[in-house]
């Protein structure tokens, strides 16, 4: 098998591994909105511009003039350039040596600088301060492979001082991180009148007319290997790292005979091409993918009654080898399995319990004994419950009822600077330390407060504490259960603590707060007239909670226990599925190279 076929075999008989391999985003950080990155298909890309500029992707023609001769013709000519005065006199670098050369170079190929082929840093002189012509700031200029731009129309004596020159058929390089690790760069085309001026954050070549194919030349800037090395040589200092112009200008450069160069920069684009339609086609089969599970699952949600949830969920389950494959589509099971637990659906009624109508008649005569006792205080009563706002038909023995009804609310202690610790300070939660489900003990701050403050402040086992949000839809609503892990713990303001007449409750209205039911219900509570989100004591009151008997809760607490670590073992097969996967994508690069 020749080189070449080899390369084909590889891109071509392994397509299914290039467009399946996906890798999941962080979170964090601005940019694409898009969850998963098509690891696949970048590590083609990336690959196919490494193969590029080492002279693997086309076959060699032996009847090409040698780069050689091409490079003494170049040299010639800026030799004469420098002797017309109408470029500066470069200076003359040492030869290159073996231990530069990163890799060896086919027959016709030979080592050289773009300070060799091009002039760096030009200026446009003797143009006319009135000549209308085009302005690139660095948000024109595009990650492309063929170096695409956009431009503004100026002046030129608006724009001729302080920023960077080029004309068309330049080739640029952005030099600031992260810009420069995101591979912006340019060949400059279409200009007006040819000239332009723009952001300072460039490095700029300007090759002699007609001695080098310009997209070659970007292929190599472009490429993998110049931008690892690249990294390495930034200096400057966080978020403001930059390129040097004597690494732009004098790295080491694989240039090709110029037919060649042609030949390269024409099945670049082919495959590009090629890699653009597999990119479609894996957007369109994974979105086809979610559309199918979000149907499938919204028909167990939809399911009238037990018989047909149970005849829906066997045709879903006979395919989970198939639909939940992503962590999206587990993610949304694991929602809908919350969703079926608020709605009375995940367990069979038992008619021998007690009916939540006791359950929450008997809380109510506990409440109402301890305001009694002065141990809570007396609050206003909520309107009733009417029929309007329930939100689905409730099971038999089932009541709507609101928090209110079950638990004490009440709101944290402020934080001010007069509570820096001093002889009577006591560790408390903050906002960041409860998540959706679990509460984060390491590290707490402490504070100081009064003996009557840490009374009426102090987190009990089974207390539910409700995050009020800081504006953001995301962040409202976030609860988990403290379970006593550490004694004499305060709670801060912006958390709103929900302690329950009666311990057990505790499981099921964290579950209800956490299902797409409560979440539902206390964005719309949380909306502001100003378009923000916030919960406040009196908001959390009024959320109105499904209330089974008491023994059912247990049922479905513990059924929902086991459908999510099924979920979670989901999770962490396809985890290694992933792992494999990114392994064999980075290993056919590595045996393409």
């Amino acid at each position: 098998m020749t080189k070449h076929n080899h390369i084909n075999y590889l891109i071509t008989e392994h397509i299914d591994i290039w467009s399946s391999v996906i890798k999941r985003k962080s979170s964090a950080g601005r940019g694409s909105s898009k969850k998963i990155e098509l690891y696949g298909i970048k590590k083609l890309r990336e690959l196919i511009l490494e193969l590029a500029v080492r002279g693997k992707l086309v076959p060699q023609d032996p009847n090409d003039e040698p780069a050689s001769v091409l490079l003494e013709r170049i040299a010639q000519e800026k030799a004469q350039l420098v002797k017309e005065g109408k470029i500066k006199k470069p200076k003359k670098l040492p030869d290159i040596t073996e231990d530069e050369k990163p890799f060896e170079l086919p027959d016709g190929w030979e080592w050289s600088r773009l300070s060799d082929l091009a002039q760096i840093g030009p200026r446009n002189t003797d143009v006319d301060d009135d000549v209308t012509v085009s302005f690139v700031p660095m948000p024109l200029i595009l990650t492309s492979y063929k170096g695409s731009h956009g431009s503004e129309i100026r002046k030129w004596k608006d724009i001729k001082k302080g920023y960077t020159h080029f004309i068309d058929g330049d080739i640029a390089l952005a030099k600031i991180t992260p810009c420069f690790e995101n591979s912006k760069a340019a060949i400059f085309t279409d200009l007006e009148n040819g000239i332009g001026a723009g952001t300072t954050e460039l490095h700029v070549a300007r090759p002699l007319p007609n001695t080098l194919d310009p997209l070659f030349i970007l292929l190599y800037l472009k490429a993998p290997m110049f931008l690892k090395v690249g990294e390495s040589k930034m200096t400057g200092s966080a978020g403001q790292k930059r390129v040097p112009s004597d690494f732009f200008a004098n790295n080491p450069l694989p240039f090709a005979p110029i037919e060649e160069q042609h030949r390269i920069v024409t099945k670049v684009d082919e495959l590009m091409v090629l890699c653009d339609e597999l990119e479609a086609q894996t957007e369109s089969s994974l979105d086809a993918h979610q559309t199918l599970v979000t149907v499938l699952l919204d028909t167990l949600v939809n399911s009238q009654n037990a018989e047909e949830l149970a005849e829906n969920w066997t045709r879903i389950s006979g395919h989970f080898d198939t639909l939940f494959t992503t962590e999206q589509s587990i993610d949304q099971l694991k929602q809908t399995i919350l969703q079926l637990a608020v709605m009375g659906r995940l367990v069979e009624q038992n008619p021998n319990d007690e009916p939540a109508s006791v359950l929450l008649e008997r809380i109510a005569a506990e409440k109402a004994d301890l305001i009694k006792q002065g141990k809570i205080k007396k609050q206003k009563p909520l309107p009733l419950i009417s029929e309007d706002e329930k939100s689905f038909e409730l099971p038999e023995r089932w009541r709507v009822s609101s928090v209110d009804s079950c638990f004490y609310v009440s709101g944290g202690i402020q934080k001010t600077p007069k509570r820096a610790p001093v002889s009577n300070h006591y560790p408390y939660l903050a906002v960041a330390n409860v998540q959706r489900g679990n509460i984060d003990i390491n590290d707490l701050k402490r504070f100081e407060v009064t003996g009557e403050e840490l009374d009426q402040y102090r987190l009990e086992s089974f207390d539910l504490l409700v995050v009020e949000g800081n504006g953001s839809e995301n962040e409202i609503g976030r609860c988990a259960i403290w379970k006593g892990e550490i004694e004499n713990c305060l709670h801060q303001n912006h958390l709103i603590k929900c302690r329950p007449a009666i311990h057990k409750l505790s499981d099921w209205v964290l579950m209800v707060l956490n299902s797409p039911l409560g979440i539902s219900e206390m964005k719309r509570l949380a909306v502001t007239s100003s378009g923000l989100y916030n919960l406040s004591v009196g908001k959390v009151r009024t959320i109105l909670l499904p209330i089974p008997p008491l023994e059912e809760q247990h049922r479905i607490v513990a059924k929902v226990d086991e459908l999510m670590a099924i979920c979670d073992q989901l999770k962490v097969s396809l985890s290694e599925e992933q792992t494999t996967q990114l392994n064999l994508a980075d290993a056919l690069v590595e045996q393409a190279l």
